[in-house]
């Protein structure tokens, strides 16, 4: 049976329906179609011609390779060269040279000669000659291009902290958010209003133009990105004052990034890459955010502020001011582009964990809070709760598996549940849906009502009591278990061998 080949198709595409493809195309000397990570990202916006001329590889060689082994080629040819002759050759012939490359492969270029050494001036005078402007994407898909081609991280790292000059004032996004700003607030907030009419609130419409959402968001209280550009204009405030003053008692404070960086490395770049296939703010950004973030504690550890201390300093803040430029202008329109409002929805709610970062207060996105809390996905049989999924296997032998003795009464005082293993203080199973106060001693009873007590009428949440048992030196605590509105759901037991405790604290003090 004939085999119909599509040229127009992605070489990603083809090999799905065609795997022995593989192997003839490495045969041409198309190398990387081996390389699984090379074909899932690369190969699904590559095609045989594309591919053909960017190894100068001729694509009469191709079809009639294709054709020997039974192919039949379908579908209207693209534009490409048969001949694959060099532009040399090619300019003596007369002939008309190849396609220029894509806007991508123009960016690249850019980006390999400032990797090279040459100056920027020099390609930014080539960039601006080429391009108007240039969308926050596109670098992003150019870098991790090079990542894909075999760009060593470090080289591209490198980029990462230079680009962003070279770029500077010609992304789209920049250029809106720069006119956003002179624009009255009151203007921005009535067409985040109509956009909420046209839609979903806090969504904009599908055809609402990607940076204007971006800025649109920005504007939501409470949304993620209100907050991560309130943090970053109370870091650039920050930096500006250091700049005209120098005063290091600034420098604490401005070392508060680090949260701002955690929330990103935790709940921004994961996400991008793992659900969104964006691999590039993960393997660049990254690694620069550590780097900043190290960099400034071991400035802050050392005690001669000397010339050479100085210079370091003034070249990790001026990372940090390049870092905020890249996350407004690439990094957030990026996730704009790609997260929809659940992840938006979860991101909101795991920033409540972080501290409060370079004075920008946790506010309420109303509109997330009254979402209902989207579950993960879980497999049948499976016990689901807020932190994730387990099966009732796993979920007994975790609770074994934790290095204290626990015991749940709940809010009718009755003994519920009780993990297993070797205890100090004995646990009878018998004693489950029996009343936690036939479990003690009468001298006892009075002292465990009275805690039970306290709890129920928020008198107090934790009970704290340490004693000797069998010579070792043992930390029982009593805490009230309560509902998301506070509500009373009974008293948790836990009991704590100290004398690994003891045993660290006292070598630490020798």
């Amino acid at each position: 049976m004939t085999k119909k080949l599509d040229l127009n198709q992605s070489v990603y595409k083809l090999t799905q329906t065609y795997p022995e493809l593989i192997e003839m195309m490495a045969g041409l000397g198309f190398t990387e179609i081996t390389k699984k990570a090379m074909l899932h990202s690369v190969g699904k916006i590559m095609t045989i011609p594309k591919g053909a001329r960017m190894k100068n590889i001729s694509m009469t060689k191709i079809v009639a390779v294709l054709r020997d082994h039974g192919f039949e080629i379908v579908g209207p040819m693209p534009e490409a060269s048969f001949s694959a002759k060099p532009e040399r050759e090619k300019a003596s012939t007369g002939e008309s040279s190849e396609p220029s490359p894509s806007r991508t492969e123009q960016i690249k270029s850019y980006l390999k000669r400032l990797g090279e050494g040459e100056t920027l001036e020099s390609v930014r005078a080539d960039f601006v000659r080429a391009f108007g402007e240039v969308e926050a994407s596109e670098i992003m898909q150019a870098e991790q291009e090079l990542l894909n081609e075999g760009t060593p991280l470090a080289e591209v790292q490198q980029l990462c902290d230079v680009h962003s000059a070279l770029f500077h004032g010609a992304t789209r996004e920049e250029k809106i958010a720069n006119t956003e700003k002179e624009v009255a607030a009151s203007v921005l907030r009535q067409k985040m209003q109509a956009v909420k009419k046209e839609e979903r609130p806090g969504q904009a419409a599908a055809g609402t133009d990607k940076d204007t959402r971006t800025a649109a968001l920005a504007l939501i209280p409470g949304h993620p990105l209100c907050t991560f550009t309130k943090e970053n204009e109370a870091l650039a405030e920050l930096l500006a004052q250091f700049k005209e003053t120098r005063d290091e008692s600034l420098l604490p404070s401005i070392r508060a990034l680090s949260i701002h960086y955690a929330k990103k490395g935790d709940l921004l770049y994961p996400l991008l890459k793992v659900k969104y296939g964006v691999t590039g703010p993960s393997e660049v950004m990254w690694t620069v955010d550590d780097e900043i973030r190290n960099a400034l504690g071991t400035l802050a550890e050392e005690k001669t502020h000397d010339e050479d201390w100085n210079a370091r300093l003034d070249a990790v803040l001026t990372r940090a001011e390049e870092m905020i430029y890249k996350e407004e202008n690439i990094l957030f329109p990026v996730c704009t582009a790609n997260f929809k409002k659940e992840d938006w929805y979860s991101i909101y709610h795991d920033a409540k964990d972080y501290d409060v970062c370079l004075g920008a207060e946790h506010e309420s996105w109303d509109e997330a809070e009254s979402a209902a809390d989207v579950q993960p996905a879980a497999l049948q049989g499976e016990i689901v709760m807020p932190g994730g999924h387990l099966t009732l296997e796993q979920l007994t032998a975790l609770l074994n598996t934790l290095p204290v003795e626990i015991s749940f009464v709940d809010a009718d005082n009755m003994n519920r549940y009780f993990n297993e293993g070797p205890k100090v203080f004995k646990r009878p199973r018998m004693a489950i849906d029996r009343e936690v106060f036939s479990c003690h001693p009468p001298k006892i009873e009075p002292m465990v009502r009275q805690i039970i007590d306290d709890f129920r009428n928020n008198r107090s949440d934790v009970v704290p009591v340490w004693m000797e048992k069998g010579g070792r030196t043992m930390l029982v605590q009593y805490m009230a278990v309560r509902d998301r509105a506070g509500n009373y759901l009974g008293t948790l037991e836990v009991v704590q061998d100290m004398e690994s405790a003891k045993a660290h604290f006292r070598e630490s003090l020798s």
